[in-house]
């Protein structure tokens, strides 16, 4: 909307409105946030005698003590870590490299391959589960992280691959050819210049799947039987009990959950806003 020829007044409500259902979102976004710190400091004795309050009438660390030193959650963290970052990386490295097949390649059956990976995105989870749990347990793939890594990367793969080749789509074939003619081979065209120009992406897919398994539950509870190879969202279950849900100790493992999360992303956030925007429009 063009405001340059309207009065000051005009222009005034305008960007006021603008700013402010941007400041709104911000704050719908961020409430259950801050809610989820608020709550991990309460102590229980105040809990439900204060009623709704912004802030607690005095503080405490005892959840996250407890959460750290007498309760399982560090386990569950180590094994969410060794599952979101090893099916982050395995799923990336098999999505750069089908991506680029299908970017650059027309090969017979390709279009039934896409039409297959398409499929298996349309299936409700929950209907998967059986069939999957049968596959696994002659394999001695159930309760164990290796059969969750498993489950995840053939999970997040198909859409990894979609999102990587919309990148290779955007770069001009003519490089690659050209490192070609130069005495490379497509392996090394592909590793010297087609891959550090597509970063971007590579950040964007990691921090998508990355996301994806760490906050993954479904399949963590139903393959998995043991504490010794639970994540952290199945170990957020073991704060409810059959007569009452200990809030503040479950807050503070979310809040301490979220951790690995943001500096994840603080780390691959300068490629992940081009990668974002650069798979979204080509050309």
């Amino acid at each position: 909307m063009n405001v340059s020829g309207n009065s000051p007044a005009r222009k005034l409500v305008y960007w006021g409105s603008h700013y402010l259902m941007i400041g709104a979102f911000v704050v719908f976004a961020l409430f259950p946030l801050y809610w989820l710190l608020k709550v991990s400091v309460t102590p229980n004795d105040i809990l439900y005698t204060e009623g709704v309050r912004m802030w607690p009438s005095r503080t405490t660390w005892e959840n996250y003590f407890f959460v750290l030193t007498q309760s399982n959650f560090p386990h569950y963290f180590l094994n969410s870590v060794i599952v979101a970052g090893t099916t982050a990386i395995v799923t990336t490295m098999v999505a750069a490299v089908t991506g680029y097949s299908f970017s650059r390649f027309a090969f017979r059956g390709k279009m039934i391959i896409v039409a297959l990976m398409l499929i298996t995105q349309m299936f409700p989870l929950v209907m998967l589960i059986a069939p999957i749990f049968k596959i696994l347990a002659p394999l001695g793939l159930t309760d164990s992280l290796t059969g969750l890594i498993i489950v995840y990367t053939a999970f997040n793969v198909p859409f990894a691959t979609f999102l990587m080749q919309s990148f290779f789509d955007g770069i001009p074939k003519d490089l690659e050819e050209a490192a070609m003619i130069d005495g490379n081979t497509r392996f090394q065209a592909f590793r010297r210049i087609i891959l550090p120009l597509t970063l971007p992406g590579v950040a964007a897919t990691l921090g998508f799947v990355f996301t994806a398994a760490w906050s993954e539950l479904l399949f963590a509870l139903m393959l998995v039987s043991s504490e010794s190879a639970s994540t952290f969202p199945v170990g957020l279950l073991s704060f409810v009990s059959k007569f009452s849900v200990d809030f503040g100790q479950m807050m503070a493992a979310g809040v301490l959950a979220l951790i690995p999360a943001c500096a994840f992303f603080l780390l691959i956030q300068r490629y992940l806003v081009q990668g974002l925007t650069a798979g979204a429009v080509k050309g």
